[in-house]
């Protein structure tokens, strides 16, 4: 049970970041979509990202843990990558104009992750507390 309200919490946060963010569009139906790129998500997360933390374990430190946000923002944008280039899933990280800047596909990828971050960690604190208030309703 909790895998599922995980798997729905994420793909929630990527609902959140693809309606903030102007460089994330989705094709095709949405839910669907937003559904396998969670499983996409949580996969190169357990496989990858792991990996890149070792690999740029001394930045990590060196930064006092900011350069994690960069390795979300990669993970997010190989996460897309891999959606739209093996599964043909259309959760595409491009780039976008806001004014006279461009927003590269990797900083587009970077404030995705950032939005799924900050989603994620508030629905399961709110599922935790929901959870915890069953469990204190039980005694």
């Amino acid at each position: 049970m909790k895998l599922l309200v995980r798997w729905v919490i994420v793909s929630v946060a990527l609902f959140a970041a693809a309606w903030l963010i102007p460089g994330i569009r989705v094709e095709g139906t949405a839910w669907i979509v937003y559904a396998v790129m969670a499983l996409v998500l949580g996969l190169v997360n357990a496989i990858v990202r792991p990996l890149l933390k070792l690999l740029t374990c001394p930045l990590i430190i060196l930064t006092l843990g900011l350069f994690t946000l960069i390795v979300n923002g990669v993970t997010l944008w190989l996460s897309s990558w891999i959606a739209v280039n093996w599964l043909g899933v259309g959760f595409y990280v491009e780039g976008f104009q806001t004014g006279n800047l461009y927003m590269g596909p990797f900083w587009t990828a970077f404030l995705g992750a950032l939005v799924v971050s900050i989603v994620t960690v508030i629905l399961s604190a709110l599922v935790k507390e929901d959870a915890k208030d069953k469990k204190k309703d039980k005694d």
